[in-house]
């Protein structure tokens, strides 16, 4: 490929599902690396039924770029310190404090369960999530159609 040839458009739901297979599990469980010359999204995991067959040249980072981690966008701990703060201003310090011990997620969603505030996180967490992963996509020059 030249460098004045036109890169492929990708299908936002494809960066979008890849994302979210890669955010699905701890940083480097998951992996998903898309190639610039064709659009294709290529899967790993430790799960070997999930994974797909690598092309040999990979390790090419003009040509492939891994998917991020939602953490990697500060889509984590972040994300859900500012949802609190927004949304949950009596609850910002207990957060802050789970997000201090292991199973930081579980106990925070626990929380916003009780406070019914699960269904409000999840829309928050999307529209962020959409917003940086499209943001992340224009910084990489990856064109995106909806």
């Amino acid at each position: 490929m030249s460098p004045h040839s036109e890169r492929p458009i990708v299908k936002f739901s494809e960066v979008r599902d890849a994302f979210d297979f890669v955010s699905f599990g701890q940083p480097m469980e998951h992996a998903a690396v898309l190639d610039r010359m064709t659009g294709a999204i290529y899967w790993q995991s430790d799960n070997a039924d999930v994974s797909d067959e690598l092309p040999d040249d990979i390790d090419d980072s003009d040509r492939y770029i891994a998917i991020p981690h939602k953490n990697d966008l500060d889509l984590g701990k972040p994300l859900a310190l500012a949802f609190a703060r927004k949304y949950l201003s009596e609850g910002f310090e207990t957060v802050r404090a789970i997000f201090n011990h292991p199973d930081a997620y579980a106990r925070f969603k626990e929380l916003l369960a009780a406070q019914d505030q699960l269904a409000a996180w999840h829309a928050y967490e999307d529209v962020q999530s959409q917003y940086a992963l499209r943001q992340w996509c224009a910084d990489h020059g990856i064109a995106l159609e909806d």
